[in-house]
């Protein structure tokens, strides 16, 4: 049987339930003490699409500059070249040529492959050829050059004046100083050595003609480097990859700018402990008549034989004087 709604009992309001009404009546009444808040403007399409391109502009920032600090493979600055005029299979020819190094005399198909870019099919049909004219050959799946080789280097090197004219005083030098003396050009990015005397004394690094080295790092390099003009020097920054040696490597742009315009205004440059640990270098230009400078002339010797001051006392001098005399046989 129902209560009439008179007697029906209701339950006393709780604890919670008036904590509740309390933040409901607080939250749509306003303080007029208070002043009045600002509510956040709703974003317009317009200001969205604005956010939006800036993304995108950041995002496309960030992977140009991620694929410019990727340096190009051998087969991608190949294919990059679209002169019709251009040849493509006597580029990675070459190419394959120059990927055999002292550290890997022999290669099979894949490494080539995998040091140049250039597809298997591609570097086994440059090795055949190479093959049958003489300048290379294999054993099993190893493939390595033959000293028919030669022959193509040595063309450049017996027609130069610069190397038939530095040779003696380059043998001078390391008779009187008792240390290897180099000259070298500079080839791209890197140091070439295109004539080199050498003494008994041994040195960790085995170089010989055709060697090459980075320029940034090397006290033949920076006298390269500093030799060139603002245009190329812009170029080849954008396109080295400064990566360190030792932990005295010098791999901030700017500084290495700094050191350059030092060098430029000195006339030689001295690199102590770059490329190698133990090895200290000073270098010297050999200029043609024009005074560009077209070649670089230097010494090396352990740090524990010779100190800086010493290196500059004993051997710039002699440097000079043989860079001078180098330059009055130059056309």
């Amino acid at each position: 049987m129902c209560r009439p709604l008179s007697m029906q009992t209701v339950s006393p309001p709780t604890f919670a339930s008036h904590l509740l009404m309390q933040n409901i009546v607080s939250n749509t009444t306003e303080d007029p003490r208070k002043p009045p808040q600002k509510k956040s403007p709703i974003p317009t399409a317009a200001a969205e699409a604005k956010v939006d391109r800036e993304l995108e502009v950041d995002v496309d920032t960030e992977v140009a500059s991620v694929a410019a600090a990727k340096p190009l493979s051998i087969a991608e600055q190949i294919n990059e070249l679209t002169d019709p005029s251009f040849m493509t299979s006597l580029a990675r020819g070459l190419a394959v040529i120059k990927a055999f190094s002292d550290h890997r005399r022999a290669m099979t198909i894949a490494q080539l492959s995998q040091k140049t870019g250039i597809p298997r099919a591609a570097v086994r049909r440059c090795l055949y050829t190479l093959k049958q004219l003489g300048y290379a050959d294999s054993e099993a799946n190893n493939f390595f050059l033959k000293p028919g080789i030669l022959a193509l280097g040595y063309a450049f090197l017996s027609s130069t004046p610069l190397t038939v004219a530095a040779q003696p005083y380059l043998n001078e030098l390391s008779h009187r100083l008792k240390e290897s003396c180099v000259l070298a050009v500079l080839d791209q990015n890197e140091v070439m050595y295109v004539a080199r005397s050498h003494t008994s004394r041994v040195l960790s690094l085995a170089l010989n003609t055709g060697s090459r080295l980075p320029a940034y790092c090397t006290a033949l390099g920076r006298v390269l480097l500093a030799g060139l003009s603002a245009t190329q020097l812009d170029r080849y920054f954008a396109s080295v990859v400064l990566a360190p040696h030792t932990e005295r490597t010098v791999v901030s742009e700017q500084k290495l700018r700094d050191i350059l315009f030092e060098v430029r205004q000195r006339g030689f440059a001295v690199v102590e402990e770059e490329l190698e640990t133990g090895l200290r270098s000073i270098a010297v230009p050999i200029r043609g008549a024009s005074g560009a400078t077209v070649a670089a002339l230097s010494i090396g010797a352990q740090v524990g034989r010779i100190s800086r001051d010493q290196i500059e006392d004993l051997f710039l001098p002699s440097l000079l004087n043989a860079s001078n005399e180098i330059c009055l046989l130059l056309p």
